[in-house]
């Protein structure tokens, strides 16, 4: 860490920020709410929250209560309106975002658990689409499930190692993400663990992995796209030296774009070559590393990938078909315009973003878009992330619910309300945000909170937050 942190830095402060607790930090989630809307709603919490320069919805937190209810068990995260990210990962979409165009097809190379790619998807206001890879299988179901919590509906994922898209998808993208995977000399304040099995040896041969998965990268961006890369290390080899092989590579098609004015104060952490190499002290956050490359010209492609896609099994609907589910949908409150496509296998219904539907046939998705509904014998079965994320809380058919009716239906209960809805199909809501979609059967409203995301434990109305459903 000597060798890599430059002179105008000291070594005892890095030793004495790595030794203090992390400061905690969320990110408003402007897909669902606004950021002035969302401060109204949880000051009664009496939370202090401080602004963080690089990110207009992004936000340290401190609270006085140390037993105070965990920030997950509330009800504004249970509905998706925050998202508990370290304020330093939000550095690489601020970057990515920085000349203020929105690009229409993105990719996030390493995406779970998602924090990135829903700040991308919330930046681009759920237009184009985004294209989430993640190779650690165990890890692609949390990804899907943090995307719909917070309606994320332009968002197909994959499950590849990276180094395939250059081949596989050719300039196909306006802008990518790489958030290599990397040492994580960043994050010992978060995991004191971090660094138990760190050598120099293995920097090396990490370094060997994003140098490969960074040249993929650039083959898979259009000429003119953007390119962040972004590691949570502070080695050399692992950032100034990937980059450096990267340009030396192609020298004629890659040119740095400097984020000194990213934000007030980028210059502290800012390298002679225009990248950000932020230690820890320097803003009192993980440790992190950013760079943001423009591709300048078009490359030869690489040799064709050799697995096989197969046939893509899903058809689109049109005409009469696609009239009669709009409609069905459209009588329990869900809507959609034309930035998705409806799609249908067996008795299957999604909505896919269309700018992705090009991409269709040259790799293989996991999932892409939202499941809408399933067919069945009386209708339609509609689908939970179908409902978070086109849903509206304010819709003919929602059904406010007070807090304590709200943490039943996260616990996956059955709801008896005092006065009924009429019967058929109801948006409960709680705070205007819509949870899910229930059936009246008799006094009861049946839940149909999927099973995976039930919540035990402690939770909002046991806490006495949000008595009103109407904050």
């Amino acid at each position: 860490m000597r060798e890599a942190m430059p002179d105008t830095l000291s070594f005892d402060d890095f030793i004495a920020a790595c030794q203090r607790p992390l400061r905690r930090s969320l990110r408003v989630n402007t897909l669902k709410i606004s950021v002035t809307d969302f401060l109204e709603q949880v000051a009664p919490y009496g939370w202090q929250l401080t602004p963080i320069p690089w990110c207009p919805e992004g936000f340290w937190i401190e609270r006085d209560n140390e037993d105070e209810l965990p920030l997950g068990s509330t009800a504004e995260h249970l509905s998706g309106l925050f998202y508990i990210q370290e304020a330093s990962s939000m550095l690489p979409v601020a970057a990515l975002f920085a000349d203020g165009n929105a690009p229409q097809r993105v990719m996030d190379m390493a995406a779970a658990p998602g924090s990135k790619t829903t700040q991308m998807a919330a930046r681009m206001e759920n237009l184009g689409a985004i294209l989430a890879n993640e190779y650690s299988a165990s890890r692609v179901k949390v990804l899907h499930a943090n995307l719909s919590r917070c309606g994320a509906s332009n968002v197909a994922l994959t499950h590849f190692d990276g180094r395939v898209f250059g081949a596989a998808l050719p300039e196909s993208f306006d802008a990518i993400l790489l958030d290599a995977p990397c040492s994580g000399e960043g994050v010992v304040r978060k995991d004191p663990d971090a660094l138990r099995n760190w050598s120099p040896a293995s920097n090396q041969e990490i370094a060997a992995t994003q140098r490969a998965l960074i040249e993929s990268t650039i083959h898979a961006l259009r000429p003119g796209g953007v390119l962040v890369y972004s590691t949570c290390t502070l080695n050399r080899d692992e950032n100034h030296q990937v980059l450096r092989w990267l340009l030396e590579r192609y020298p004629d098609a890659v040119e740095v774009e400097p984020l000194g004015d990213l934000f007030p104060g980028a210059g502290r952490a800012l390298t002679p070559e225009g990248w950000l190499h932020v230690f820890p002290q320097i803003f009192d956050c993980e440790g992190f590393f950013v760079a943001r490359l423009r591709k300048t010209a078009a490359l030869d492609p690489l040799p064709a990938p050799d697995f096989r896609v197969g046939k893509f099994p899903f058809t689109p609907l049109r005409g009469k078909p696609l009239s009669e589910v709009e409609n069905a949908a459209a009588r329990v409150g869900l809507v959609w315009d034309d930035r998705l496509q409806l799609w249908e296998r067996d008795k299957e219904l999604w909505l896919f973003p269309t700018e992705m539907v090009p991409l269709f046939g040259k790799v293989r998705f996991s999932r892409c878009g939202l499941r809408l509904a399933e067919r069945h014998t009386k209708g339609y079965r509609w689908q939970h992330e179908a409902i978070v994320a086109l849903a509206s809380g304010h819709a003919a058919n929602a059904f406010a619910l007070t807090a304590e009716q709200a943490e039943e239906w996260f616990r996956g209960r059955d709801i008896f309300p005092d006065t009924l809805p009429p019967d058929g199909d109801v948006i409960v809501t709680f705070q205007n945000q819509p949870l899910g979609l229930a059936k009246r059967v008799g006094s009861r409203l049946k839940n149909s909170y999927p099973r995976e995301l039930v919540r035990n434990g402690r939770l909002f109305s046991a806490a006495g937050q949000n008595k009103n459903p109407t904050i």
